[in-house]
């Protein structure tokens, strides 16, 4: 794991309760793209169920962090594309069993007209910083 900085709420800027604004570290970069509410063979996990697809997309975004040595302490953004802000609390409560609230990353939420199969509520992609 790699030291990481954050600053939850820079001079001049409101505090945000669910999200650090500025995270800094060092080390090497990961890159996890998009993940989907898909199961090791394709499957949708939780069809029309926000809370059961962001448990699946947590759990593929732990599986992709490990495979490049790191964790969810090492994540400094997560980005949350949904089709409706009200799959954010499912979204949150699947972090919160991953993620404490004292190690919160940066992140952004973007509402989307659409993924790429309309089945699909969301899809979370993070960047994360690992000792070089």
């Amino acid at each position: 794991m790699s030291d990481l900085t954050r600053i939850p709420a820079p001079d001049g800027v409101a505090p945000a309760a669910q999200y650090t604004h500025v995270v800094t570290g060092t080390g090497r970069l990961v890159a996890v793209s998009g993940q989907l509410p898909l199961d090791e063979d394709g499957g949708l996990v939780g069809e029309g169920d926000a809370g059961a697809q962001a448990r699946q997309v947590f759990e593929n975004l732990r599986r992709c962090l490990a495979a490049a040595g790191a964790t969810f302490d090492d994540v400094v953004k997560l980005t949350y594309f949904v089709t409706d802000m009200a799959h954010l609390p499912a979204v949150r409560a699947a972090r919160a069993a991953h993620i404490p609230d004292d190690r919160l990353p940066a992140a952004s939420a973007v509402r989307v007209a659409g993924l790429v199969r309309p089945e699909f509520l969301m899809e979370i992609e993070a960047l994360a910083v690992v000792d070089a």
